[in-house]
């Protein structure tokens, strides 16, 4: 149908709470819990969900990084990937999601782990990586493809490739 067709049909299905709108353009059939109603989708589903309909490359950064490679215990609230999309903040309840544009070569670690890593070591900062928080991440660049890492060691800066060659 048209767009106003199925904008009026979202809308119409939103009304009878059959589907709940998180962002622009992303609908969600809510989980029914006997406990707790109607459950969201966390920031990371709903972020993934919007990665994948607008086709753009990400890199999440700075505390989220730290999370996501268990080197933080801390949850973050605002969720920051860097993106080669359109700049834009989405409220997911009280957490956000911030998509950040740059440069191309921010974005072309090919590495799941290593791309992390480098985000990662940025927000520690140079020279404030513990020696504990230096083993885990070459522990874990150990399980990442050895072409992938050796072609990202490349592409981060030189105090970084210090820590990351030490897990070739």
């Amino acid at each position: 149908g048209s767009s106003d067709a199925v904008r009026k049909a979202l809308d119409r299905l939103q009304d009878k709470e059959i589907i709940q709108r998180i962002a622009h353009g992303i609908y969600v059939r809510p989980k029914i819990s006997k406990i707790l109603g109607a459950l969201t989708p966390s920031a990371e589903e709903v972020a993934d969900a919007i990665i994948k309909r607008d086709r753009i490359r990400t890199v999440p950064t700075g505390s989220y990084a730290l999370n996501a490679l268990g080197l933080s215990t801390q949850v973050p609230m605002n969720i920051v990937y860097l993106t080669d999309g359109s700049s834009r903040e989405i409220y997911v309840g009280k957490r956000k999601i911030k998509f950040k544009k740059t440069t191309p070569k921010m974005l072309m670690a090919k590495g799941r782990i290593s791309k992390l890593v480098i985000q990662a070591l940025k927000e520690i900062r140079i020279g404030n990586a513990t020696e504990e928080e230096e083993q885990k991440i070459i522990a874990l660049l150990k399980k990442e493809d050895i072409k992938l890492l050796k072609h990202d060691i490349s592409l981060a800066p030189v105090w970084i490739q210090k820590i990351m060659t030490k897990a070739l």
